[in-house]
């Protein structure tokens, strides 16, 4: 299978082995990462957008953030 670098995924798997490769072992450490960690996303909404969403919030009692949240979980099951 060949890979079309205008609309595969980047990186791809193995882009990074020969770097990897080189780095010394003792620069390199392992964490186990943080289980309650969180990811804050930050979305830009320009113009008439953002009036809609502050009625859209509003409308629902909730943030703007909330409604958002939502939209890419109502999203997510529709296209499972």
């Amino acid at each position: 299978m060949s890979n079309d670098p205008w609309t595969d995924p980047d990186p791809q798997p193995g882009d990074f082995d020969a770097d990897l490769a080189r780095l010394d072992p003792r620069y390199i450490a392992h964490h186990e990462g943080d289980p309650d960690a969180t990811l804050l996303i930050t979305v830009s909404v320009e113009g008439e957008d953002v009036r809609r969403l502050e009625r859209i919030a509003e409308a629902r009692g909730k943030t703007p953030g909330d409604v958002v949240a939502e939209l890419l979980r109502d999203a997510d099951q529709s296209a499972a």
